[in-house]
């Protein structure tokens, strides 16, 4: 996941002007990207560290963070604060349906 949105972010933006609807499909693409990006960390980090979400999330946060900073040396690209954000509502969406769908075994003292 983490080398696809690589690819799609080292492309250049070649065109005109999008429309509203064409942004909005490609922001939702950020929030499903991220969402699965989340999904997937915590399932290859489940039984191999004590906190998997906490973990999935610090990770897919920080790739989103990185990613921006990546798309400032692509051509006609630039990073956006706003798209860490639209990122992370994925990665937040994802670690609530995971805490609900999984709830984590209470630790008996």
């Amino acid at each position: 996941m983490m080398a696809a949105i690589f690819y799609f972010s080292a492309q250049p933006f070649e065109g005109p002007e999008l429309a509203p609807w064409e942004v909005a499909v490609r922001k939702l693409g950020h929030v499903a990207g991220y969402a699965l990006l989340a999904f997937l960390w915590w399932w290859a980090l489940l039984g191999r560290v004590r906190r998997p979400l906490l973990a999935a999330v610090a990770i897919s946060l920080a790739y989103a963070v990185s990613d921006e900073y990546h798309q400032t040396f692509t051509e006609s690209r630039n990073g956006s604060p706003l798209d860490v954000g639209i990122d992370a509502v994925g990665v937040g969406l994802a670690s609530l349906w995971i805490s609900k769908r999984w709830p984590r075994p209470r630790e008996s003292a």
